[in-house]
């Protein structure tokens, strides 16, 4: 791992998360998964501030939230334009203050735990989501973690799995999980299958060591 990567694992591990399976990569930029950040908020007792709207139109919407974690206290702006930064398909509703109020949480979240800057939420912009895992890069040594499964959910689960399991060290899991093989598979798997795999590479992590002295 680089000393980035080391930073944002070691904060994830405070919490209770892993950076295998929460975090992937687009053109260089680490990304984490929204749903990952709301156990976080759960985890450490952050408390939202009623938001404040501060525009609300029919296709925008852009919204304040304020956020406390003890005594610290953080803010930021959460905006969602249709067409511009948040784009729908078909017959697809538009949830402009839901993906406001999630950018704008996500972003509090970050700055409170000290990730912002270091890794972004997948709601920050489209591009996250739409390019998970297509243009994911591979950490150092990612060859050796290659993966090519085929077959039904229930193999590709069981293949994913079974080379986790094989992994000797914690780094080893990362590497496989953060591999852009890896979160393309995942990301054609349903969302229980997915959870499902993730959960046993925590789970392995865990059994491995993590998290270390360093990171608790």
């Amino acid at each position: 791992m680089n000393t980035t990567d080391k930073k944002i694992a070691e904060v994830l591990a405070k919490f209770g998360e892993p950076m295998a399976g929460n975090v992937w990569r687009v053109q260089g930029t680490a990304v984490i998964y929204h749903k990952a950040l709301e156990r976080i908020a759960a985890q450490a007792a952050i408390q939202f501030e009623p938001p404040t709207i501060v525009r609300a139109e029919r296709d925008e919407a852009v919204i304040l939230v304020t956020g406390r974690m003890g005594e610290r206290l953080e803010w930021s702006i959460g905006e969602a334009l249709v067409g511009t930064n948040y784009r729908v398909s078909g017959k697809q509703a538009a949830y402009v203050y839901a993906m406001a109020e999630k950018r704008a949480k996500d972003r509090v979240i970050l700055k409170l735990i000290e990730l912002h800057g270091l890794v972004y939420s997948e709601e920050e912009a489209d591009e996250f989501k739409n390019s998970r895992p297509a243009h994911g890069e591979p950490l150092p040594a990612a060859d050796k973690n290659a993966v090519e499964i085929v077959g039904s959910d229930a193999d590709v689960e069981a293949g994913l799995k079974e080379k986790i399991g094989k992994a000797k060290s914690i780094n080893a899991v990362t590497d496989l999980m953060l591999h852009a093989d890896t979160q393309r598979i995942l990301n054609d798997l349903p969302e229980g299958v997915r959870d499902e795999i993730r959960d046993f590479a925590k789970a392995r992590l865990v059994e491995l060591g993590w998290p270390t002295k360093k990171a608790a």
